[in-house]
């Protein structure tokens, strides 16, 4: 295959920069034949941004059935990835879904399904595996530099947002409208990053979600989570949208020393023998400590957040010459069974074990659903 025939299904904000830049060929191997929206207003944009070889489709089921495209983009809100991947699967389409991947896990695992029966190149939009600073955190840890993982702790609480943001449609920072606050909203990339870096997800969660603790919102604003891994490592989890000014501050410790990732740097506190040999082996008094070297990890490559293009790319090379993918859509499953089971935890007032009790998490969000003031449904 030397070209790819690229269809976006949703033109909002993200769906339409994915299109411009498409169109405009940023993509090498790539071409935008066909968008998909349901608001029929879009043909103008359409015409005077992606010219006249894009075809704005209407209707999903005429868009998927065109015969003018190879992948699809899906770029609309999250509650309707989960169907409009399989539909696109079921039509032998390859498929990259932004994030997150859906609600909640039950429906993921569908969307996997079709996508294995299918056999078609699944990927997730995250972007942020690309990020120069997480792929070298990655590697150093993947490398053994750090030792045994003891403990993980990501602040995250720079997402700060008015009570005018969520005012702004009335599906939002709704149970029917989104299935989630802050943590479905906000940080699916810091959550796949936080089991992809380390490359274990824990055995357990016990997490503290607050409701419109600092906004008239249904969902969760503010979260605290406590996780256990099976190597006897924990980890916690703290985010926020109102908080200002906020932090985002990821430290891991491991057995030879200590990293933060904070203000776009990597610094390692690497220690000259593991803890666990020092602590054995030191005999003399007082409160002596192996010795410690700081080091400002150099970063190779641009730091850059939004590298859409990038994972786009891998996709389409997967698609044309079988390459390995960046963020296989499989994984984003993982980024939402950490959400789903904080907020399990929360509703139970308990522990919640991983893999989640998909049915028990669904009882608990249909429960919120029907209380909820929108009108929609996820």
């Amino acid at each position: 295959m030397n070209e790819v025939r690229i269809g976006i299904i949703g033109l909002g904000f993200i769906g339409c920069m994915h299109a411009a830049s498409l169109a405009k060929g940023d993509v090498p191997g790539a071409v935008l034949t066909a968008v998909c929206d349901s608001n029929p207003d879009k043909a103008q944009w359409v015409k005077e941004n992606l010219g006249e070889n894009v075809t704005l489709f209407t209707d999903v089921d005429e868009f998927l059935t065109s015969n003018i495209i190879d992948g699809v983009m899906i770029a609309t809100p999250h509650p309707f990835h989960t169907e409009l991947a399989i539909k696109a699967f079921k039509h032998g389409l390859n498929v990259l879904v932004e994030k997150p991947a859906g609600v909640h896990t039950k429906e993921v695992r569908l969307m996997n399904e079709a996508a294995a029966a299918a056999g078609k190149v699944f990927s997730m939009m995250f972007n942020q595996r690309l990020n120069p600073l997480y792929m070298k955190l990655r590697d150093i840890i993947a490398s053994g530099e750090l030792g045994e993982i003891k403990r993980t702790t990501w602040i995250i609480t720079n997402w700060f947002r008015a009570q005018s943001y969520y005012d702004q449609a009335g599906w939002r920072a709704t149970w029917a409208g989104e299935g989630g606050g802050v943590l479905i909203n906000q940080d699916p990339h810091q959550l796949d990053l936080w089991q992809w870096v380390i490359g274990m997800m824990p055995k357990r969660v016990r997490a503290f979600c607050h409701f419109g603790k600092h906004h008239n919102i249904e969902v969760e604003d503010d979260v605290t989570a406590y996780v256990e891994y099976e190597n006897g490592a924990t980890g916690t989890f703290v985010t926020s949208t109102g908080e200002a000014p906020g932090t985002n501050r990821l430290e891991i410790n491991g057995d030879l020393g200590k990293i933060v990732v904070e203000d776009e740097k990597i610094t390692f506190w690497r220690l000259s023998v593991p803890t666990s040999e020092f602590s054995l082996s030191f005999k003399g008094k007082g409160f002596q400590q192996p010795e410690c070297e700081k080091i400002d990890v150099p970063i190779e490559g641009e730091i850059n957040e939004y590298n859409w293009s990038g994972i786009i790319q891998n996709w389409v090379e997967a698609i044309a010459k079988g390459t390995e993918l960046i963020a296989p859509g499989e994984e984003g499953i993982k980024s939402l069974t950490l959400s789903n089971a904080m907020q399990l935890s929360t509703w139970t007032d308990n522990w919640v074990n991983l893999p989640i009790d998909e049915d028990l998490y669904y009882e608990h969000l249909q429960e919120q659903i029907n209380k909820s003031k929108a009108k929609v449904n996820v």
